[in-house]
């Protein structure tokens, strides 16, 4: 039997904080070190890069989620990386927790930019309940973005108190009063993520390809710097954060091929990236009327990512 989700979502609220702060830490050190490693060969360097961060802060959250607090065990663990005690975490369940060590590996790797984060979320089959990414490098002591239930935050994180305390006293992100921007976030397209964020943009939005994009998504869409993303085949480690902001935000995230809101009971293993996968093309946004614009315009896009 799973355990209760609220109490998984207060174990994760009182020991997620630190592990993420102090792994965040490891990667911004690792980062000044030739750290790139071969593994991945999708074809799309922002899918293949991968660093010794990647493993290393994989190691060290998935060790603290086992140590920390006994009831994260009694859920399942998907991870983007191989490493790391998995085998500690159920096989079956309700529940389970999802980790991206480094989103953003090909900027961290480059050092193009400072948009990457450490992350993990809670979620069930149909929904996502718990959020939290850390932009270790975003400002100048790094950034937090946290969502569940109807609670959203986003903001700079605070050094001289706990992580958890930094996170408590932030204030919530109100609807009436965030930015309502047009800019859409889009990935997973393979050559064409530039010629795609073009139709976008001639659709009455603004489309930003990965390499336009200033920042992590999940901060810029909880602020109202961007309205939403629209993603080929979305990984199931860090896509889902944007499920959770956009529906408290009272958007949502669905299929482009028939509007259905986005759920987990099917997935695919993509060898060539070592990642799981949702089929098709998803479309999230922060208003129903953004998201319309999206699924009418890539609804007949081609769903299979590789053309090989």
């Amino acid at each position: 039997m799973s355990p209760a989700p609220n109490d998984v979502i207060e174990a994760l609220l009182n020991d997620a904080p630190d592990l993420l702060r102090w792994s965040g830490a490891v990667a911004r050190k690792l980062r000044s070190f030739n750290i790139a490693l071969e593994g991945k060969s999708s074809g799309n360097a922002n899918t293949d890069a991968l660093t010794l961060a990647d493993l290393t802060v994989q190691e060290l959250v998935v060790a603290g989620l086992r140590d920390r607090s006994p009831i994260l065990r009694e859920c399942r663990i998907e991870a983007e990386e191989e490493n790391g005690d998995l085998g500690a975490f159920r096989d079956e369940g309700e529940l389970t927790i999802a980790l991206d060590p480094i989103d953003g590996t090909k900027q961290f790797r480059d050092r193009t930019g400072n948009g990457y984060s450490v992350m993990l979320h809670l979620r069930t089959r149909d929904d996502v309940l718990f959020s939290l990414v850390y932009c270790p490098e975003d400002g100048p002591t790094g950034s937090w973005t946290m969502a569940y239930g109807d609670t959203l935050k986003c903001g700079p994180d605070d050094l001289s108190l706990s992580a958890q305390e930094c996170l408590q006293a932030m204030p919530n992100i109100q609807s009436s009063g965030r930015p309502d921007s047009r800019k859409i976030y889009l990935i997973g397209f393979q050559k064409n993520d530039a010629a795609n964020a073009e139709k976008v943009t001639a659709a009455g939005l603004e489309g930003f390809p990965p390499d336009e994009t200033p920042g992590s998504i999940y901060p810029l869409l909880a602020t109202g710097q961007f309205g939403g993303s629209l993603i080929h085949s979305p990984n199931i480690y860090d896509y889902p954060v944007s499920i959770q902001i956009a529906r408290i935000l009272g958007g949502d995230s669905v299929w482009v091929h028939n509007g259905e809101p986005v759920h987990f009971e099917e997935t695919w293993m993509d060898d060539r990236a070592s990642m799981l996968r949702l089929p098709g093309i998803v479309a999230t946004a922060d208003s129903p009327e953004k998201l319309k614009i999206l699924v009418d315009l890539a609804r007949d896009w081609n769903p299979v990512r590789y053309s090989d």
